[in-house]
C-alpha cells in the first residue's frame, strides 16, 4: 500500500493552502478524472523559486505528490523545477500502489504548468515596460 511517510504528509501536508504573493499558478487535472492539482509559486526577480503551496482534490497519492513537488521545487531556479520527474516525487514518497504512479507524473505536470504561468506573466510585464 502507502509507505509511513506517504501517510503521514497525507494527514498533515507542509504545503497545503494558497501562497500570499503568489506569481504563478499550475492547474492541471479533471474532475472527471477524479484529480485536480493546483500549485502556486512565488518567484524572485532572479527566476528562484522562493515559495510555494498547493490545493489538490484527489486521492492520497495526489494530495501527497503535490506537496512533495512545493517541497522539490522551493530554491531551485524556474529551469531547475522543470527538471523535476515524477521519479523524483516517488522518491520521496516511498511505497504507492502501482494504480497512484500517475499521480507522481501530474505532480511533475504541475510544476510545469506553473512556471509556464510564470513565463506568460513575465511575458505580459514585458511588454508593458516597453
Amino acid at each position: 500500500m502507502y509507505s509511513e511517510q506517504a501517510m503521514e504528509r497525507f494527514k498533515n501536508p507542509k504545503n497545503a493552502g494558497t501562497l500570499k504573493g503568489a506569481n504563478a499558478k499550475g492547474e492541471i487535472g479533471n474532475a472527471a478524472c477524479g484529480d485536480i492539482m493546483k500549485m502556486y509559486l512565488r518567484v524572485s526577480d532572479a527566476g528562484i523559486i522562493e515559495d510555494a503551496k498547493f490545493k489538490t482534490f484527489g486521492c492520497v497519492a495526489a494530495i501527497v505528490s503535490t506537496d512533495i513537488a512545493c517541497d522539490l521545487v522551493r530554491g531551485k531556479s524556474i529551469d531547475r523545477a522543470l527538471k523535476i520527474t515524477n521519479k523524483d516525487v516517488l522518491n520521496v514518497m516511498g511505497d504507492v500502489p502501482p494504480q497512484k504512479i500517475h499521480c507522481s507524473v501530474m505532480a511533475s505536470e504541475v510544476i510545469a504548468a506553473a512556471v509556464e504561468d510564470y513565463r506568460k506573466q513575465q511575458k505580459k510585464q514585458a511588454k508593458k515596460g516597453k
